[in-house]
């Protein structure tokens, strides 16, 4: 049996999230900010989906926007909780999302999509 290390939901930075949307296949990252009700309220669906195993061949990541301006950039106008969705490295779905169904439907994107093989 393969042994896991897993911490589900992995607090990065900046830097973390582009070496860990390279090395990964699959990744969903949640921006946050530290004045963000929202953020929080989804805090508890984000880690849920993270343990389940329907969801574990992706990395789920949590970056402060507060903190990073690159993940602040890619939120351009938009307020946390911000959430992306990569695949191969390559940006797949970025937006503004306030409910745990609306979570949910783009991970179930992202679970379902087709990666392109050489």
């Amino acid at each position: 049996m393969k042994e896991v290390d897993r911490q589900r939901v992995h607090d990065t930075n900046d830097e973390g999230l582009r070496r860990l949307t390279h090395e990964h296949l699959k990744v969903f990252a949640k921006f946050t900010s530290a004045s963000c009700t929202t953020c929080e309220l989804l805090a508890p669906p984000f880690a849920r989906h993270a343990d389940d195993e329907e969801f574990s061949s992706i990395l789920f990541l949590r970056l402060n926007a507060d903190e990073n301006p690159v993940a602040k950039k890619i939120m351009q106008e938009k307020v946390a909780p911000f959430f992306v969705s990569y695949c191969q490295g390559q940006l797949l779905e970025c937006d503004m999302l306030t409910t745990e169904q609306q979570v949910l439907a783009m991970l179930q994107r992202l679970r379902e999509f087709q990666p392109q093989t050489a």
